[in-house]
């Protein structure tokens, strides 16, 4: 449980710089990026929100299984 807690914690760290990243690169900054860099970004976004959700809870179920507390 605890490789699993650190791979969620990672996946976790990952997805929120990806997001950001994209973001930054879909929104404020798409004057200085290409239309399929910026349409890969919009993807990038759905993608990673996905993965960020999903390794959420898998912090739950490793947090549940070492008896920690969920928050």
């Amino acid at each position: 449980m605890k490789r699993l807690l650190t791979a969620a914690n990672a996946g976790l760290a990952l997805s929120i710089l990806v997001m950001a990243f994209s973001v930054l690169v879909a929104y404020p900054y798409a004057d200085h990026f290409s239309m399929g860099i910026q349409i890969t970004a919009h993807m990038a976004m759905i993608i990673f929100a996905l993965g960020l959700k999903v390794s959420y809870v898998l912090r739950l179920v490793a947090l549940r299984g070492l008896g920690r507390p969920m928050h």
